[in-house]
C-alpha cells in the first residue's frame, strides 16, 4: 500500500488532468418544473451567473467526499458551487419524498438508494436520462449490472433491466458489506459462514471482555434487513420469485428459515449487550475500542477505522493495519453478498438552469481521471478501468473487497413498494433479534405482510 505522501502526490497530479467538461452559456435561467434539458441542447442552457448545484444525501464520509470533489468541477466553471446538504440515514428516503411530493425541491440531484428509483419514476419525480446517456456515456465502460442498478428502470431483478427500461441515474458510490477481522485474535480468515461463528466463538472465549461480533441490526431504514438479506443469501435463501412476484412461501421456506435461526440462535449471542439497534456508527465504534472480534459493515462507511484518532488499535494507520484484515464476506451454501451504493439523479422539479448544470457534472463526471480522483477521496467509482486501476486498489486497504465482490452482489426488490417491502422486514427482524417476537413467527409475519403489499399494487 503507498503512503499518504505517495497519495497525496497523485492526487495533485490527478487534480491536474481535471481538464474535462467546461461549457460557456447564454443567460437564460430557466424555471422549476420545465422537464429535462435536452441532451442536444444542454450545454448551450448553461448559465455564467452564479449557480448552486445542490445534491441530497445522508450524513456520512462520501457525502464531504462529494463536496470536496465539487471543488474541482467550480475550478472548470468558475460561477458554479457545489454543495451536499445531509440528513440522518433514518431521515434520508422522507427528506427527499416529502419534497418531490410537494412538487417543489431545495435540491437539484438526489442520492437515491438503487431502490428508491422505482418509486420516484412512477411519481414523475425525476428526469428521463436515457437519450442524455446514449449521447454521453460509454456504455462499455461500466459493468452493466451496475448501469442497470443505480439508474434504470424497470428492472426484471436488480442489476437485469427489462427491454423497455429506460436510464434515470448514473452510477456514482458503489458499496457493498465488507468482514474486518481481528487478525491479531484469529489465525485465519474465515472461508465459510459457518467458519466465520466458530472464529467469533472461539475468539470472545478467549479474550474475556470481547465479543465475537457486532452487524447491523437497527429497526431504521434497511438495517436489519439487510442483515437478513445477507445471511439469507449465503445460506441458499431467496426473497422473492420476481417473475410470479411471490413472496410468501419463498423468504419463509426451509433455507429461508435456517437463515432466520443461525441469525437470531447463534450470531446474535455473540454480540455486545445493548447492541440490538445498532447500525454504522456502533459497529464502526465497537470495533475503533477493540470490543469485538469480527465486524460487518458497508465499505463506504469504513475510513474512520483507520484513523488513529478514532481507534484503539494503534497509534498509526499501519499499527491499525498490523490487527485489521478487511475481507469478503465468506460464501456457505451460496455465494452472495448485498448490494449498496447509489445513483446519482435530477430533479424534475430542478430550475432549467440547474438541470442544465446537473447534466454537465455528470458528464464530467464519467471521465476516468474525475472518477480516479473520487475513488483518491474515498470514494467508489463505477468504470471498469477505474476500479482495475492501481489509484483505486491502493487508495484504501478495504477497496479491493469491493472488486472482489462484484460478481457475487444481490439486491432486495426493486419495485415503487420498495420503501413499505423494507419496513416490514426491518421492524420484524428487528424484533426477532431482540427477543420480542420469535424467529419463525417474524419471519413468517415478513412473508404475509409483503405479499399482501404486492398483491395490492397489481
Amino acid at each position: 500500500m503507498r503512503t499518504r505522501a505517495q497519495r497525496a502526490a497523485t492526487v495533485l497530479a490527478v487534480a491536474a488532468a481535471l481538464t474535462g467538461v467546461a461549457a460557456c452559456g447564454g443567460d437564460d435561467d430557466g424555471a422549476a418544473g420545465g422537464g429535462a434539458a435536452a441532451a442536444t441542447d444542454f450545454e448551450a442552457k448553461l448559465t455564467d451567473k452564479p449557480v448552486e448545484l445542490s445534491f441530497i444525501w445522508f450524513e456520512w464520509p462520501p457525502a464531504h467526499a462529494l463536496e470536496e470533489l465539487g471543488k474541482e468541477y467550480s475550478k472548470i466553471r468558475p460561477n458554479v458551487t457545489v454543495k451536499v446538504n445531509t440528513v440522518p440515514i433514518a431521515n434520508w428516503h422522507d427528506a427527499i419524498f416529502t419534497q418531490f411530493a410537494a412538487k417543489k425541491t431545495n435540491f437539484d440531484m438526489p442520492i437515491l438508494d438503487s431502490q428508491y428509483i422505482g418509486e420516484a419514476v412512477e411519481n414523475g419525480n425525476i428526469v428521463d436520462l436515457t437519450d442524455f446517456a446514449k449521447k454521453h456515456v460509454d456504455a462499455s465502460a461500466y459493468d452493466p449490472y451496475f448501469l442497470a442498478a443505480y439508474g434504470q428502470y424497470p428492472q426484471t431483478k436488480t442489476g437485469e433491466p427489462t427491454p423497455d427500461s429506460r436510464t434515470y441515474g448514473l452510477p456514482l458510490m458503489g458499496d457493498t458489506w465488507s468482514m474486518i477481522v481481528r487478525k491479531d485474535l484469529i489465525e485465519e480468515v474465515p472461508q465459510t459462514w459457518d467458519e466465520m461463528i466458530a472464529a467469533a466463538k472461539k475468539c470472545q472465549e478467549e479474550n474475556p471482555g470481547m465479543s465475537g461480533l457486532a452487524f447491523h441490526q437497527a429497526n431504521a431504514t434497511d438495517a436489519a434487513a439487510v442483515t437478513y438479506n445477507t445471511v439469507n443469501g449465503v445460506y441458499g435463501g431467496e426473497l422473492w420469485d420476481p417473475e410470479k412476484k411471490q413472496i410468501e412461501g419463498i423468504i419463509n421456506n426451509e433455507a429461508g428459515q435456517k437463515a432466520m435461526d443461525v441469525l437470531v440462535n447463534q450470531m446474535k449471542p455473540l454480540t455486545p449487550k445493548g447492541s440490538g439497534n445498532w447500525f454504522i456508527d456502533e459497529v464502526n465504534a465497537a470495533i475503533n475500542q477493540g470490543k469485538v472480534c469480527i465486524g460487518f459493515q458497508w465499505i463506504g462507511a469504513m475510513a474512520g477505522l483507520l484513523d488513529p484518532k478514532s481507534s484503539k488499535l494503534g497509534k498509526s494507520e499501519k499499527e491499525i493495519l498490523e490487527k485489521l484484515e478487511f475481507s469478503t464476506l465468506p460464501k456457505q451454501d451460496s455465494d452472495f453478498v448485498p448490494l449498496g451504493g447509489m445513483g446519482m439523479h435530477i430533479s424534475k422539479y430542478a430550475p432549467e438552469a440547474d438541470q442544465a448544470e446537473a447534466l454537465n457534472f455528470m458528464k464530467w463526471f464519467q471521465q476516468p481521471e474525475v472518477q480516479t480522483r473520487w475513488a483518491e477521496l474515498g470514494g467508489v467509482p463505477g468504470r471498469k478501468d477505474v476500479l482495475a486501476s492501481e489509484a483505486f486498489l491502493d487508495a484504501a486497504p478495504f477497496n479491493k473487497v469491493f472488486t472482489d465482490s462484484i460478481g457475487r452482489l444481490r439486491d432486495f426488490w426493486n419495485l415503487p413498494e420498495y420503501t413499505k417491502l423494507v419496513n416490514i422486514q426491518t421492524q420484524n427482524v428487528n424484533a426477532a433479534l431482540n427477543g420480542t417476537e420469535d424467529p419463525k413467527a417474524a419471519l413468517d409475519k415478513i412473508a404475509a405482510e409483503q405479499q399482501a403489499i404486492l398483491d395490492e399494487s397489481k
